[in-house]
């Protein structure tokens, strides 16, 4: 999964400026930027930044492990939505992600966070109780004029109603979402939901959105779902080839996801298979009468056995 998003967000590029998580955690999706363009190819480095003091150093730790140069990353430790430390440093060329699902945050508690140029131009702030679409915004606001943002997010965003429906008018409106894959569930370690993947450009060249159902595409490892190299292929064929693919990828246009209230399920677009059986209703009946025949015919078989019995008793 994470050498997807990491190819996601470099397709057609042999190189990058700077690549980002704003929510490294450990850094293994930082990480497969190394192997899918080798680290000589991010040239400007490794950026991340981790709440947790822990997992910040062994995200440190990691860059060592992997033979990144001191002088080639820059992992911070703090709150990315309240106090981002690459003010510096961004804009980044690919920005990869998955941030914690539907946490708390300060939102409109805190009056300076709705001035913030990266929440303000949704006008409206993700709500309190939900932080998934601030870090979207934080990471849309980042990312560079070329660059690619590929983000693992809670599926409730997709179509939640009020503020959270707010900004996805925000991000359809301005031609910022370029894809929604949908994942298969139990796929990482601490959840079993189905979650989604939103990819964000800011310099689309055509006011189209892509989506794609990959909730079949894995197989079972151990005790979770994982994506095979296969399965890795075709999800990132039919992102490149951005045509429809029948119950697998949806080329939408935007103007329909308007109609629709601004709903980014994939569900609402691409529609799945029906691996029901057809059952042949003159055939099932005709089942059914020789069954009802037989019955019976073993009832009066047996009422027969029956008053023999009683006779010889």
């Amino acid at each position: 999964m994470s050498e997807l998003l990491a190819e996601i967000t470099t397709v057609g590029k042999k190189e990058v400026n700077k690549v980002y998580d704003p929510c490294c955690g450990s850094g293994s999706l930082l990480l497969k930027f190394a192997k899918v363009l080798g680290k000589e190819n991010v040239r400007q480095g490794f950026y991340g930044q981790e709440i947790n003091l822990t997992t910040y150093n062994l995200c440190r730790i990691n860059m060592f492990l992997h033979d990144i140069n001191y002088n080639h990353f820059d992992v911070a430790h703090g709150d990315t939505l309240t106090d981002p430390k690459h003010w510096d440093d961004e804009p980044f060329d690919a920005i990869v992600s998955n941030p914690p699902y539907s946490i708390k945050w300060d939102g409109d508690a805190n009056p300076l966070i709705i001035n913030d140029p990266r929440f303000s131009p949704a006008g409206v702030l993700a709500p309190k109780s939900k932080a998934d679409l601030a870090f979207t915004m934080h990471m849309l606001s980042w990312l560079s004029t070329s660059g690619t943002a590929a983000i693992v997010e809670f599926p409730g965003v997709l179509y939640r109603g009020g503020a959270e429906q707010k900004i996805r008018k925000y991000l359809v409106d301005n031609n910022y979402v370029d894809a929604v894959i949908q994942l298969p569930p139990d796929l990482f370690f601490g959840t079993t939901i189905a979650t989604c993947v939103i990819v964000l450009k800011k310099s689309k060249t055509e006011n189209k959105t892509l989506f794609i159902d990959a909730s079949k595409e894995f197989v079972r490892g151990g005790n979770k779902n994982k994506l095979s190299e296969a399965n890795r292929k075709k999800i990132l064929d039919a992102f490149v080839a951005r045509k429809d693919d029948e119950y697998f990828a949806k080329l939408i246009d935007n103007n329909a996801i308007t109609e629709n209230d601004y709903n980014l399920a994939v569900s609402s677009y691409v529609v799945a298979e029906d691996m029901r059986e057809v059952v042949d209703i003159t055939e099932l009946n005709t089942k059914i009468t020789q069954i009802v025949a037989r019955q019976n015919e073993l009832r009066t078989a047996i009422d027969g056995i029956v008053r023999d019995i009683e006779k010889n008793n």
